[in-house]
């Protein structure tokens, strides 16, 4: 049975009451026609319970839109969706990334994360390339998707919508690493499913880092939003020592916008529940309104969050990452990197669901807390531990 209005209806229900499914949910796609997003392929998912939202297929099946019955939840920084033929991945020092930034999911990785940086390249045995310049968070999120396939499967009396898609980050003398993307979204649900495997389809021993970059814009992001999550330990922050306090605003209570703000990372360790999962929220009591992140503590260890409070580019980000906010060379000196031999592969979930009103504001919070309990104060003190990664090299 599939939930939608408030009824319970069956397959055959349903039918009977609109000729085509598309009347009310199902998965369409289209091509942006105007400015920087011409030409950009989009798939559009709508549950039939007000939860909409886009897939960009050329900008690696990446989530763009998102709204639950009018109020938006994904973020839409100045730039638009920018098409990636417009990208100059190796601009402005390495930090052009930012022009092309936007929407709830920005995928980071395949073979680099974070800051810009140069490394090594011996594992690719050419004699002309001795390192690699890359840019911040890596190439992916800028490659167009060959989209496999999308659309409604019905089994029984429930239906999933969704698409697939392989996104090929490849080079001569370089890597060969493949994005295999499923989106999910149950007809009558309230949440996005991301299934996700970053397979190793060349025959050179490379590297691989990879992080989800999940922006939350107004109106969840507002004046008193609170952030949620089972936090261990608060091991980093970018502006700890004097600047720590000195916009006085911490990592719990978001604020209005604020002109001149400097953006905050933090990078906390987290606890997850006995299936291994880590819940990571950000609600509005307010209008009784959240999103609420799942991953799993084995694949995506570390936590980072991000506050840019600037005016129209207001922002609270989620960031589940394979590896420390060190980044790529620490990586490399801890023994941490994730190497992946021809055919290896590394699989990655996460779940986004909506928290629709008090009730399901407060049962996340119940879920979270009952994992751990966050510091109380808005500055915990930045122990700066960063636990080994595991079997990773």
């Amino acid at each position: 049975m599939v939930e939608l209005f408030g009824r319970s209806l069956t397959r055959r229900q349903i039918g009977e009451r609109a000729g085509m499914l598309s009347q009310f949910a199902g998965v369409r796609l289209m091509t942006l026609g105007d400015g920087v997003e011409r030409g950009i392929r989009m798939l559009e998912f709508r549950t039939g319970t007000g939860l909409r939202f886009t897939v960009l297929v050329d900008r690696a099946l990446d989530i763009a839109d998102c709204e639950y019955r009018g109020q938006s939840i994904g973020w839409h920084s100045p730039t638009g969706f920018r098409h990636p033929g417009l990208h100059e991945y190796e601009g402005e020092n390495g930090l052009a990334w930012a022009r092309s930034f936007s929407g709830l999911l920005v995928t980071c990785g395949l073979d680099h994360i974070l800051g810009p940086q140069e490394t090594p390249a011996d594992s690719y045995n050419y004699p002309g390339k001795k390192s690699i310049k890359h840019s911040l968070h890596g190439r992916i999120g800028t490659i167009p998707a060959r989209l496999t396939g999308y659309g409604e499967s019905w089994n029984g009396e429930h239906c999933v919508l969704w698409a697939e898609g392989i996104v090929q980050q490849s080079a001569v003398f370089g890597e060969d690493l493949h994005l295999l993307r499923r989106i999910e979204a149950d007809l009558g649900g309230n949440e996005i499913r991301i299934r996700d495997r970053v397979v190793n389809h060349g025959f050179r021993r490379t590297p691989h880092m990879y992080f989800y970059h999940i922006n939350i814009g107004h109106p969840v992001l507002d004046q008193g939003s609170r952030y949620l999550a089972p936090i261990e330990d608060v091991a980093w922050a970018a502006h700890a020592g004097e600047a720590y306090r000195q916009q006085e605003i911490g990592y719990r209570v978001a604020p209005a916008p604020q002109v001149g703000f400097r953006e905050q990372v933090w990078q906390h360790r987290l606890a997850a529940n006995a299936a291994g999962e880590q819940p990571v929220a950000l609600v509005n009591d307010r209008i009784g309104l959240g999103l609420m992140v799942v991953t799993r503590q084995d694949q995506l260890p570390c936590l980072y969050q991000w506050q840019n409070f600037q005016p129209g580019e207001y922002v609270l980000g989620i960031e589940p990452s394979t590896h420390h906010v060190l980044g790529d060379l620490a990586a490399r000196e801890r023994g941490e990197m994730i190497w992946l031999e021809h055919g290896e592969e590394r699989p990655y979930q996460a779940t986004f669901k909506v928290l629709d009103g008090a009730a399901e504001i407060a049962a996340a919070e119940d879920l979270i807390t009952g994992i751990a309990r966050q510091p109380s104060e808005d500055f915990p003190p930045p122990s700066g531990l960063f636990p080994q990664l595991e079997g990773r090299s």
